[in-house]
């Protein structure tokens, strides 16, 4: 197999896509999130807190009081991908986002998740 074949195949491959959540092993609480790739977007989650650049200041502040251990980060569920590499999942994803965030309610006591007014 050439490069070309190789790039090609991987153009078209689709990413692993779904929700996520980042769980405080210690209260239970936990962060739900979606991504377009699952991998990278748990990579991410894990620098930005041990940077303490995380987004959710309470996530962020717990995770600097507990550290790594007390946290895990997890895949939810994953989206199916389509026949075709061109497919807008965005809804998709944002739909089945909200179908764990109604499941899970992380909000308030239970999570770090703001309600969207």
């Amino acid at each position: 197999m050439d490069l070309k074949e190789i790039k090609r195949q991987y153009k078209q491959k689709t990413p692993d896509m779904g929700i996520y959540q980042v769980k405080n092993m210690a209260s239970g609480k936990i962060f739900v999130g979606r991504a377009m790739e699952l991998n990278g977007k748990l990579n991410s989650e894990r620098f930005q807190l041990k940077n303490g650049m995380h987004m959710n200041r309470e996530l962020q502040q717990d995770f600097n009081e507990l550290g790594m251990g007390k946290f895990s980060f997890d895949v939810l569920d994953r989206l199916p991908s389509k026949e075709s590499p061109d497919h807008d999942y965005s809804q998709e994803l944002k739909e089945l986002e909200e179908m764990w965030l109604n499941k899970l309610q992380p909000y308030d006591g239970k999570g770090y998740n703001k309600k969207k007014l």
